[in-house]
């Protein structure tokens, strides 16, 4: 469950009659407890109170009190033995009067009346696995409200069908942004009389809800009539207390879906609710959900916390205004200018969304300003800084409307915050009709035209605010010059995941006719950005996936970026991403930020900590740029690691277990046409599959038994209707595409391994096994080349140089192997390494019949395994620096030093393989 489905699942709990029996089991089940769960905590089965009421391990423990004992009942909860043995993460009572509970690491408390209750739910949310409770705690009430419109918005078009058409669906958008400005006003006092919309609505409309619909329309009427106007326009008495709003938020198409008795009700609750708490930059992402949860989630937008919006703007600008802002101290004419610099900063978002990234921009700016006023004894002065220098590009139209009415709504409170409400209610009203955020596709604009670095005319001025042409010049800069970033959180969508038409302008973006199956989308983010700041000055900031710095997509994407004059100015590292949107998120990001080459001070961001570097390079790395070409062959001393046999056998030349028994049962001879067959599920599993190896000594005898004759004509039939490759094997169907195999023995190389796994986990095969071509293998290497493979080392390597498959490392032979730098190696390293390889081999044989992925799993892994592969680091370790490395990034920087030498010393031949690997 999602904190929205929490929310009504709380709020219909308090609506109803208390049940003191029933309420601990329905609380429960508002965060999404299975009713087999719960089944089991009544039936007293993993029940665990000691207080007669139901205690949940790892969870809460609940008990209803008797009437005035609600405090008396929360102290013996805490106190209970049970509670500390389950491991309770809360405590909670109520007496259907009172309701109190308690966090039990932080000790925070919530105290209400329990009607109240409901205004406390994100308290609660770790009882659903949501984790991120700071950012949800502070927009409980937006995420209320949201939950409040989205039934109001299913009841609407339950009624009103013909408005959720793909014609009517932008009219019933513009009706909820009307909607969310009337509740927003009327608890502000921009409306004369607090709740005077919902009010008027409650009063003038039938209980019926017959002609609620005429009264909304003529209050709309109202607020988009001029006061001198309203005698020819024929508005009521009833509605002469409302504003005149203007902005085009009230103009055009100002139809009104058909109210039921429960939409009526639905929106009277809504403007019950206490609209100043408003966030919205949170409330803007969630209200988009109500109306596009499909269309969001598949072009892969997501709700962004403040704190990690802030990690893209903080070192992209604001923290060198606070810097600037710190060095003025109080002199005055130094606060100028920073004032004056400001006024002429503008933000661009080319992937908006409903405009996260601007309105905290804002308010983060706002808040610097009102500290200059303060100093120059001027906290009065109205702001300098325009909306109309927030820019942004949505593609979806609603997003792009919220966007403009969440900006003006920080606008609002920024004016109330810094100069009080008489000043801002003076200044609100009318609405600016002007259009900053242009609806249309961000990788078909051209951004210059959207963002100009100097002013143009206004040649298009709305009377709509909902009007978004995509051919319109765009509205005039208040303030010429100044510098201009672009930042934002585009659509994350992988190769895979594209469309034929996001493909395309991909392809167009980058000018080419190559294929750019590889790329992530946010890859023409990244480009058209690097570009706009060539030309103008401005730098960039994106959250990206943290696939577009490893992989393929590396020499894909950056060197045409650093092509164009373009450094990496700061980089926050992999982190996982998620969110509260109704579509949760949970990938791993990294946020790049862009800039023109240049002496500037660079900074990496990982684990929470900053550091200074001379250059940051593609794969996030400090102090180098260079681009890892794929290479066909070993840079080092490695033996070549080659791709395992591929059957094109249509099943026939594989064996399960089972049909290798029946065989050998029946014909014992054709014991030495079967061999163990490896794939690198069957490695990591331990499962067991055989093949039919048949080479020219033993086809007779492969043709003598018809059950090994019938599977070999199968797969000639099966190559036959093949494709080319598949054809030119039809010659020899008793063997499989490649016959690679060992003498002695062979290193297998699985091709997916999980990034949960501290190592790799490469294996030692005997000669008479082969690998399938779901693996890789080195065969005949001497056993040091598993020491080299098994280490901490290599695993760096490999995390920031392979691809992923979702999350998965994926092993290519030509980016993680061929190009691993490796220092020579003296008799005794290779002998010191071999031992450590024969140790890691012994000890996970001492765990058989133990899997390698239950012996790798980063959480299970035995001691005496860690400590031999711990052993094996040190060996290693020391013979690059004399030393253990202190960390990932100081094996990444030796890692990438000796990779530059070994590839650009003279006389280096390097072998360099295609686009695939």
């Amino acid at each position: 469950m999602n904190a929205v489905e929490i929310e009504q699942a709380i709020s219909a709990l308090a609506e109803r009659s208390f049940d003191a029996e029933e309420f601990p089991f329905a609380f429960l089940q508002a965060f999404g407890n299975k009713e087999t769960t719960l089944k089991r905590l009544r039936k007293g089965e993993s029940n665990r109170s000691d207080l007669g009421g139901v205690l949940q391990t790892n969870n809460i423990h609940i008990a209803v009190a008797a009437p005035g004992e609600v405090t008396k009942i929360l102290a013996a909860l805490k106190a209970s033995p049970a509670t500390a043995r389950a491991k309770a993460k809360f405590v909670l009572t109520t007496d259907g009067e009172t309701f109190e509970a308690e966090d039990l690491a932080s000790g925070e408390t919530v105290a209400c009346a329990y009607a109240d209750f409901p205004d406390h739910f994100g308290f609660f949310l770790p009882l659903a696995g949501i984790t991120t409770v700071s950012q949800v705690r502070e927009s409980s009430f937006d995420i209320r409200a949201t939950s409040r419109m989205n039934r109001l918005y299913v009841e609407l078009l339950k009624d009103n069908p013909e408005w959720g058409t793909v014609e009517r669906r932008p009219d019933m958008n513009h009706f909820m942004a009307r909607l969310i400005f009337c509740f927003f006003a009327e608890d502000t006092d921009i409306f004369s009389k607090s709740l005077l919309f919902t009010s008027t609505v409650e009063q003038m409309s039938a209980k019926d809800s017959s002609n609620t619909h005429e009264v909304i329309g003529t209050l709309f009427r109202a607020m988009n009539t001029k006061t001198a106007d309203w005698a020819s326009a024929n508005i009521p008495r009833w509605a002469d207390m409302f504003p005149y709003v203007n902005g085009g938020l009230f103009s055009n198409g100002l139809d009104v879906p058909r109210f039921s008795r429960i939409a009526r009700s639905y929106l009277l609750h809504i403007g019950g609710l206490d609209w100043k708490k408003i966030n919205p930059d949170i409330f803007g992402s969630m209200i988009q959900a109500v109306a596009e949860d499909e269309e969001r989630g598949a072009l892969g937008m997501h709700y962004t916390s403040v704190p990690n919006i802030l990690k893209v703007l903080n070192p992209l600008f604001l923290d060198d205004l606070r810097s600037r802002l710190e060095e003025a101290g109080d002199n005055p004419r130094m606060l100028l200018n920073l004032r004056k610099r400001m006024s002429r900063i503008r933000i661009f978002d080319p992937a908006c969304g409903s405009g996260n990234f601007l309105v905290i921009a804002y308010k983060e700016m706002r808040a610097i300003e009102a500290e200059i006023n303060r100093r120059r004894g001027e906290p009065d002065r109205r702001s300098e800084i325009p909306l109309t220098n927030f820019r942004g590009i949505e593609l979806r139209d609603f997003p792009a409307e919220i966007a403009r009415l969440a900006l003006i709504i920080a606008e609002y409170q920024c004016d109330v915050l810094y100069r009080g409400q008489k000043e801002a209610l003076a200044e609100f009203l009318p609405l600016d009709a002007q259009n900053w955020i242009t609806c249309g596709n961000a990788l078909q604009l051209d951004w210059s035209t959207i963002c100009p670095p100097t002013g143009d005319e206004v040649k298009f001025s709305a009377n709509d605010l909902f009007h978004d042409p995509l051919d319109q010049a765009q509205i005039d800069f208040d303030n010429e010059g100044g510098e201009t970033y672009i930042c934002g959180n585009p659509p994350y969508l992988g190769g895979k995941g594209q469309t034929s038409k996001q493909k395309a302008e991909l392809a167009n973006v980058f000018g080419t006719s190559e294929k750019v199956g590889e790329l992530d989308y946010v890859s023409g983010w990244l480009l058209k950005g690097a570009e706009y700041a060539t030309d103008n000055p401005a730098e960039v900031a994106f959250v990206a996936t943290n696939s577009v710095n490893q992989g393929a997509q590396v020499h894909q994407l950056w060197p045409r970026i650093f092509s164009l004059g373009i450094e990496i100015s700061f980089a926050h590292r992999d982190f996982k991403w998620s969110n509260n949107a109704t579509n949760n998120a949970a990938v791993i990001c990294s946020i790049i930020g862009l800039r023109r080459r240049g002496r500037k001070q660079k900074t990496l961001f990982e684990n929470g900590l900053a550091r200074n570097v001379e250059c940051i390079g593609p794969y996030l790395v400090p102090n180098n740029e260079i681009v890892i070409s794929q290479a066909l062959s070993p840079i080092s001393e490695l033996k070549p690691i080659i791709t395992g046999n591929s059957p094109y056998d249509g099943g026939n030349l594989v064996l399960t277990e089972e049909e290798r028994s029946e065989l050998l049962c029946k014909y014992p001879e054709a014991h030495n046409l079967i061999k163990r067959f490896y794939g690198s599920r069957d490695y990591l599993n331990g499962e067991q599959r055989y093949c039919l190896w048949i080479d020219k000594a033993n086809i007779d005898l492969a043709n003598h038994i018809p059950e090994i004759r019938g599977k070999i004509e199968s797969v000639r039939q099966f190559r036959l209707i093949g494709g080319e490759v598949a054809r030119g094997l039809v010659s020899r169907p008793h063997q499989f595409r490649y016959t690679h195999q060992a003498r002695s023995h062979l290193i297998i190389a699985p091709r997916h391994t999980s990034e949960r796994r501290l190592y790799i986990p490469f294996g030692l095969l005997p000669r008479d096994c082969i690998v399938g071509d779901s693996a890789q293998a080195i065969y005949d290497a001497e056993l040091w080349h598993l020491a080299i493979l098994l280490s901490l080392l290599h695993m760096s390597w490999v995390r920031t140089v392979a691809g992923r498959l979702k999350t998965d490392l994926r092993y290519s032979s030509a980016l993680c192997y061929n190009t691993f730098p490796l220092p020579k190696l003296t008799e005794k390293n290779k002998s010191d390494l071999t031992r450590c390889a024969e140790d890691i081999v012994l000890t996970r044989e001492a765990h058989f019949p133990a899997t390698i992925v239950e012996l790798y799993d980063l959480k299970t892994m035995p001691t005496d395994l860690r400590e031999a592969h711990e052993r094996n680091d040190e060996v290693l370790e020391r013979i690059y620096i004399g030393r253990r490395f202190r960390n990932d990034t100081e094996r990444l920087e030796k890692l990438f030093e000796m990779y530059t030498k070994m590839t650009t010393a003279p006389g280096a031949v390097i072998r360099k393989a295609g686009a695939s690997a």
